[in-house]
């Protein structure tokens, strides 16, 4: 139902076709918040920072927002969600979930963190890559995520060498994860268990990430 739904919005994707198939988009919406509300649940058990959100709390909105954008759509054509521990404007990390018409998936970590977060990962992975580089190389956790994924640098980062021994992961931009799902999962349900435990095998990934940001007090101040 979601996906035939999204498929028509893309096909149509202008008010007229939306306020004349308003009842569908809220009961496809009702689908989709109650997928988010199981999975919350399940994520709670393990990242209790969530336990008091509610679905709605962790869904993205529809409507685009086309002030700076060529595509004036006025719709996304995917259903999307965002579980973490900071809310859906947090520059920790989170679990991401998107349902589109052949281009569904799974994803973690931190995208594009602002300067100040980026340089803290950064510090962390200096003092403690070995750490992160265990995490990326474990064998489940590689055989479904692959490794890193986003746009690196094309030299060392300022204040690193070339020869550091974890350029390679100093250089990431972002620090995301991701594995795809397909049309069936998502028509079938059975996208949700999936989820659930792909999501758990992000845990040591997103405590690292955390770890990394987290502001600690010493004798000179706040870090």
């Amino acid at each position: 139902m979601i996906l035939k739904f999204l498929k028509e919005l893309g096909d149509n994707n202008h008010k007229y076709w939306m306020d004349a198939n308003r009842d569908w988009y809220q009961s496809v919406r009702m689908e989709f918040l109650e997928d988010v509300d199981f999975l919350l649940k399940a994520i709670s058990l393990w990242e209790p920072g969530m336990s008091s959100f509610k679905a709605k709390d962790c869904v993205f909105r529809q409507n685009r927002d086309i002030r700076f954008s060529a595509n004036k759509d006025p719709y996304k054509t995917n259903f999307a969600a965002y579980f973490s521990v900071g809310g859906k404007k947090s520059n920790g990390p989170g679990y991401y979930l998107h349902i589109q018409p052949g281009q569904s998936f799974l994803a973690g970590g931190i995208w594009m963190p602002p300067a100040d977060v980026l340089k803290k990962i950064r510090q962390e992975i200096d003092y403690s890559g070995k750490d992160l580089l265990e995490i990326l190389e474990e064998s489940a956790f590689k055989k479904t995520f692959g490794g890193l994924e986003g746009e690196q640098l094309k030299t060392s980062p300022k204040g690193y060498e070339a020869d550091h021994p974890y350029i390679e992961l100093l250089r990431f931009k972002s620090f995301i994860v991701s594995t795809a799902m397909t049309d069936d999962e998502i028509n079938s349900g059975k996208f949700k268990e999936k989820a659930i435990v792909q999501f758990k095998k992000m845990k040591p990934f997103h405590d690292f990430l955390a770890r990394a940001i987290e502001e600690t007090e010493d004798s000179d101040g706040l870090l």
